[in-house]
């Protein structure tokens, strides 16, 4: 029976790609392509639009055909579902990788004997300069790791077990009906919590004088959050910000190159 290997993310699953070879294995990555932590879930498996819709608001791409994108993960996660291969869930402890094993859980339910994991954790993150060390809540995901750790984790795919299935797709449905904004993850358990957390954040940082943009994003993603918070998050509420007057920002505001932050009620200082 062929192997599958799913993974939260395109990092991720090139990371996992390079791993499996060097390892002699050919099998199929499979890439899940949404950040469940942030946006609205509630039937979010009934459809596309609802998560197309999000992105789209988060994106601010009207070239690009969120709809359509999201169709083909939908059709994606049905030919898993309604297939016979093995399935390895690789997930690290960030709310995003739980979310994905939760929802392929949900998904599998009536399948369970296929569905396999592999679990990372800091400890498994052996860069001692990478940033994740510093984070309190201690978040990681697959993306992080490089290929020679991934490979030497091969092995250690193991079943999911039926009673374990059962309790992750249950939690998957409460998360979906809870439907907040984003979603932490913290001992185990999720709770949910509103944009206005990471709205605080940029409005702290943000000063009397014209700074990079990405420098106030690198603190509002660095920060303890239980759960890790995307460059495109933080732009997108940025933008909303400006639009609401609370910030002011120069350049251009779908890029961080040239994008310049100050807050809103400070005469902002040339530099």
């Amino acid at each position: 029976m062929s192997t599958i290997h799913l993974t939260n993310g395109d990092v991720a699953a090139e990371s996992l790609r390079t791993a499996l070879a060097q390892a002699g294995r050919d099998d199929r990555v499979q890439a899940l392509r949404d950040d469940l932590a942030v946006g609205p879930l509630r039937g979010v498996d009934d459809g596309p639009q609802i998560r197309a819709d999000f992105w789209a608001r988060v994106s601010g791409d009207t070239r690009r055909d969120f709809v359509r994108e999201f169709r083909e993960q939908a059709a994606i996660l049905a030919s898993l579902a309604n297939g016979t291969a093995n399935l390895v869930v690789w997930h690290g402890a960030s709310a995003s990788d739980q979310l994905m094993l939760r929802r392929v859980c949900y998904l599998l339910r009536n399948s369970p004997q296929r569905l396999n994991e592999v679990r990372l954790s800091l400890a498994d993150l052996t860069d001692p300069h990478a940033w994740a060390h510093t984070r309190k809540d201690r978040a990681t995901s697959v993306g992080m790791f490089a290929p020679d750790v991934l490979q030497a984790r091969v092995p250690d795919a193991a079943p999911i077990s039926v009673l374990r299935i059962s309790r992750l797709a249950l939690e998957w449905q409460e998360v979906k009906h809870a439907n907040g904004e984003t979603r932490r993850w913290r001992d185990n358990t999720f709770t949910s919590s509103s944009f206005a957390e990471l709205d605080a954040l940029i409005l702290e940082h943000a000063g009397a004088d014209w700074q990079p943009a990405s420098r106030v994003a690198a603190n509002v993603m660095s920060a303890e959050l239980w759960f890790l918070v995307s460059d495109s998050i933080v732009l997108w509420r940025m933008r909303e910000l400006a639009a609401l007057r609370r910030i002011r920002l120069r350049g251009d505001a779908n890029a961080w190159r040239s994008l310049e932050l100050c807050a809103a009620l400070a005469p902002c200082s040339p530099q």
